[in-house]
């Protein structure tokens, strides 16, 4: 008997039963319409209270400092251009586009060192054992406890003798040793999420921890290493502790010091339309930043670092 006559009765046999086989029907689920209307009404209303201050700091730009503390509504009386090119100008003898640039080298030197030095020191606890592990992770954790204030004395006494104060070296540098414990424990847990079949496999091949590392772990861990730039980047262009306690001369100021400026009591008194127009201005980048990463954070979230 040919594999076709013995085939073709089994598939009509099949076809049969999937045709006469009853079908539930799928359970539609109605919402009325005036739900849907007061569900688009709290969304709106929740985007609204989320969105007014953005909104307020872009249309306080356009505002006079005489509005300011007189005109308490959101469209200016007396709209003008002058804070923007006051901005532009820079304070303190210093042009803004100076600022812009301290706070991108520090900002992306600190998303290298992050990256690099976290990813490095979670690999380690997270694959390799070695003794003291354990002392030396839960070291690392309790770190987190540890209150920035406390290590600021000594940490400015090193700098200071190392001749390092008013440099960028005191800010960038301790991101490359993986001082930052969130980071650090961020990654390690995501490592441990992975198999170690793969880990396994490249050794028998012959491949060693920098092997395995670069060409596996790297491309696993991506969406993890997108989420530690994005909060990198964001807390290093914000930062106003550090720079103001390690940098002393107005041209190697970042933005957060520089916006202080622009209320020093002691220059004339606080231009508020400035000081709304630089904050708006510095926040730009901080949006566009998230605005092109989120998507790859998003997508990793999606598939859990692990594509099968």
């Amino acid at each position: 008997m040919s594999s076709t006559s013995f085939g073709e009765p089994a598939i009509e046999t099949l076809e049969h039963q999937l045709d006469t086989a009853p079908t539930t029907p799928r359970r539609r689920v109605k919402r009325k319409t005036w739900q849907t209307v007061i569900w688009f009404i709290v969304l709106i209303a929740v985007t609204a209270i989320v969105l007014y201050p953005l909104l307020w700091l872009f249309l306080s730009t356009f505002k006079p400092n005489s509005e300011f503390g007189q005109n308490p509504g959101l469209i200016p009386e007396n709209p003008t251009f002058a804070n923007y090119l006051k901005v532009a100008d820079g304070i303190a003898g210093v042009p803004m586009w100076r600022f812009f640039l301290n706070s991108f080298i520090i900002a992306a030197s600190s998303v290298v060192g992050v990256l690099i030095s976290s990813s490095l020191a979670a690999y380690a606890f997270a694959r390799i054992q070695f003794k003291g592990l354990g002392i030396l992770f839960a070291a690392m954790i309790g770190t987190l406890l540890l209150p920035f204030h406390v290590v600021i004395i000594p940490q400015y006494i090193l700098f200071n003798n190392l001749g390092w104060v008013d440099t960028f070296i005191p800010l960038i540098l301790p991101k490359f040793l993986a001082t930052e414990a969130f980071f650090v424990f961020l990654l390690v847990q995501f490592i441990r999420q992975m198999p170690r079949d793969m880990d396994e496999a490249a050794r028998i091949d012959g491949a060693g921890h920098i092997r395995i590392f670069w060409s596996i772990m790297l491309p696993l861990i991506k969406p993890a290493l997108i989420t530690c730039s994005i909060f990198a980047f964001i807390w290093a262009w914000n930062d106003f502790l550090g720079p103001l306690l390690y940098l002393t001369s107005p041209e190697n100021y970042p933005l957060p010091i520089a916006l202080r400026l622009y209320n020093d009591a002691s220059s004339g008194g606080a231009d508020y339309g400035a000081t709304v127009t630089a904050s708006f201005v510095a926040l730009l980048p901080v949006l566009l930043f998230f605005l092109v990463f989120q998507r790859f954070l998003v997508d990793g979230v999606a598939t859990q670092g692990l594509k099968g």
